[in-house]
């Protein structure tokens, strides 16, 4: 299960938002639906995810009715605020969204179109891990709107997937991704590079099985320590080593190597895609800054600068919507340093950067000096933005405290 929420104020029992909001009709609108269900429980992971031994007082199979509880409220919310919007995006996360059945999948989907609509060409992403996958659970969902499948691969190296507590079978990840692309969908792979044992030929080949799948989109993320998790413990008593940030910096710097020469063109620091259209909106949604309501438990929401949380645990959240109450634990408005300090964060990730402009007037000097160690594009920067280079992206927390602190 993931850490504690953040502080924040309390939220209102009928999820109201604040009369003085000011929300801008002509921002994008998402919907992220959490699926916090899991087989096992992976040693790095902190999602708020919960096997079934772990669920105490939820039942899965009552899951999608409970979430579309949540859907009619937030319709209700946003049509008294004014600001109901069709969805530009809609990405169900998790946990293993797959776990639930593709018509579970499907009802949902069918509840946030019926209260808010989406836009021509929108997107509609599922997660699902590559077990799950079948050519009837893929036709199902396409026939229901779904239009992308993001598939957790991590590795094809079944030493570090065992090191991930990774249980898929690695020769899944084939025939889930030729399911989908038979079904007319998009495919995304998701990689983990740095897990403990894993050498720099071991992520070579996984980045060779990624691009051997022919997919549309690539994920490669470096394995972070959680506090909390298994793998913390693990570190912590000396069973497996710490990821080696030199080691995971040459992983890195090999994945974009081999993904440039295939065809792939980077468009956040973890993500290449094959062409513009092939990015993920919904995840640039988040880096944008623009607006979505996030179901299901602990699942965060951002509406015109006003964040909310659900509450965690699956009983509490079906609870709180059985009372017709908002299942919101807390809320929160950054105050203006702190929206800077975000947009800059986010905005910084992104390959078309941040507008020099948009800096604080006594950062924007700095930009030279991030141009003279590397880090920053000088043709990007002659032009009006901050765009990280190669050596940027590895080292981009540094950029952002330079245009920050």
């Amino acid at each position: 299960m993931a850490g504690p929420l953040p502080l924040g104020d309390p939220a209102p029992a009928d999820g109201r938002l604040p009369s003085d909001l000011s929300i801008d009709p002509a921002v994008p609108f998402s919907a992220y639906l959490h699926v916090p269900f899991c087989r096992v429980r992976c040693g790095y992971c902190d999602f708020n995810t919960y096997t079934s031994g772990e669920l105490r007082g939820a039942k899965q199979e009552d899951y999608a009715s409970t979430l579309i509880t949540e859907i009619d409220l937030a319709r209700r919310v946003l049509a008294d605020a004014g600001a109901l919007r069709p969805m530009d995006t809609v990405f169900f996360g998790g946990g293993t969204p797959t776990l639930l059945s593709a018509g579970d999948l499907a009802r949902m989907l069918d509840a946030a179109t019926d209260a808010f609509g989406l836009v021509d060409g929108a997107e509609v992403s599922v997660e699902a891990n590559p077990d799950t996958v079948t050519p009837e659970v893929v036709r199902t969902l396409a026939d229901a709107g779904v239009t992308r499948l993001s598939i957790g691969m991590q590795s094809a190296v079944p030493h570090v997937l065992a090191a991930l507590d990774r249980t898929h079978r690695p020769e899944n990840v084939t025939t889930a991704v030729a399911a989908a692309k038979d079904a007319g969908l998009a495919v995304s792979v998701d990689l983990i590079y740095g897990a403990p044992g894993e050498s720099l030929a071991d992520w070579e080949a996984s980045i060779d099985a990624a691009l051997a799948l022919d997919s549309d989109h690539i994920s490669a993320y470096a394995l972070i320590i959680e506090d909390g998790t298994k793998l913390a413990r693990q570190i912590r008593r000396g069973e497996v080593p710490s990821p080696d940030d030199d080691l995971q910096a040459d992983m890195y710097e090999l994945a974009d190597a081999r993904l440039a020469a295939a065809g792939f063109d980077w468009y956040e620091i973890s993500n290449w895609s094959r062409s513009v259209e092939q990015r993920s909106r919904h995840n640039l949604a988040y880096w944008r800054g623009s607006d979505w309501w996030g179901f299901g438990p602990g699942a965060h929401s951002h509406v015109a600068g006003l964040r909310w949380w659900n509450v965690k645990h699956p009983a509490a959240y079906a609870q709180r919507l059985a009372a017709d109450e908002s299942p919101a634990a807390g809320t929160e408005r950054p105050d203006a340093e702190s929206a800077t300090l975000e947009r800059v964060l986010l905005l910084s990730r992104i390959r078309e950067g941040i507008a020099v402009a948009d800096l604080q007037a006594d950062k924007r000097t700095r930009v030279a000096g991030l141009i003279a160690d590397g880090l920053v594009d000088p043709v990007a920067a002659v032009r009006g933005r901050v765009q990280l280079t190669l050596r940027g992206r590895l080292l981009a927390d540094a950029v952002v405290r330079e245009l920050t602190d």
